[in-house]
């Protein structure tokens, strides 16, 4: 049976999309069977990040809907074994999944992966609580300043309440320098303001933009800060203990 992890976030702009790519990659280079669910419907942009820009031909609401088979819908990745990509459906027309729904088609993905990475949309509300109902474990993204730190803090409340108890935070696009000049919250601030266990770091890293961009997975690059962090949080979600990497100032 899969271990369900949602990837969730307060706001937007917290990249969470590139982290649920990132350790979604990760695992699968750990030898694990990892789906990568896209739950951000409507705003999909998780087959960029992956690499696998227009290669969806369905997505999940077509499996949901009986218009194609989960085989069908599934798109494997090319260079990274064991990996693959459930779209969300795409455009202004959203589809109303109820939790039943969900349910079962998450039942159909235990069945051939040992992790499914759902990439959730920001904030609360009725289709998060949908998302919640079939999650074992959440991975709380947020960057190190207040606004983003108290909305992952009021999302974690919000998943608990649905019985999310396993959350841990993921601390994004940390900048040193920044820190030390008290312009931005410090980690264990940070862990304190949303009362979230740390998992990970993860360093501001241009490589993250410039792959985005090209439509190129970061975990590729592999001395980049952002894969190192990836690979470091994939290996803590399976059990491995791993030390915090430590960010050279002079780089961010």
């Amino acid at each position: 049976m899969a271990v369900k992890i949602c990837v969730a976030s307060g706001k937007g702009g917290t990249g969470k999309t590139s982290i649920s790519s990132g350790i979604a990659c990760c695992l699968a280079g750990l030898g694990y069977r990892v789906v990568v669910l896209d739950g951000d419907i409507g705003l999909r942009n998780l087959d960029l990040a992956l690499g696998l820009n227009e290669r969806a031909i369905f997505d999940f609401y077509d499996v949901i809907l009986g218009r194609a088979t989960l085989k069908q819908a599934l798109v494997p990745h090319d260079n990274i074994e064991n990996l693959h990509l459930l779209a969300a459906p795409f455009g202004t027309e959203l589809p109303d999944v109820t939790k039943e729904q969900m349910s079962d088609l998450i039942a159909s993905i235990d069945e051939i992966c040992d992790y499914c990475i759902i990439d959730c949309p920001a904030g609360i509300g009725s289709w998060i609580d949908t998302i919640a109902s079939v999650s074992d474990r959440a991975l709380m993204v947020a960057t190190p300043d207040n606004t983003s730190l108290r909305d992952a803090g009021v999302t974690r409340k919000f998943l608990k309440a649905r019985g999310v108890s396993d959350i841990r935070l993921i601390l994004n696009r940390v900048r040193p320098k920044l820190i030390n000049k008290m312009n931005a919250v410090n980690i264990d601030d940070a862990i304190d303001f949303t009362g979230i266990q740390l998992i990970g770091i993860v360093p501001e890293d241009q490589t993250v933009i410039a792959c985005a961009n090209k439509g190129d997975p970061v975990v590729f690059h592999m001395n980049s800060y952002a894969a190192r962090a990836y690979r470091n949080i994939a290996r803590r979600v399976v059990g491995m203990r791993v030390p915090l990497m430590k960010i050279p100032r002079k780089t961010v």
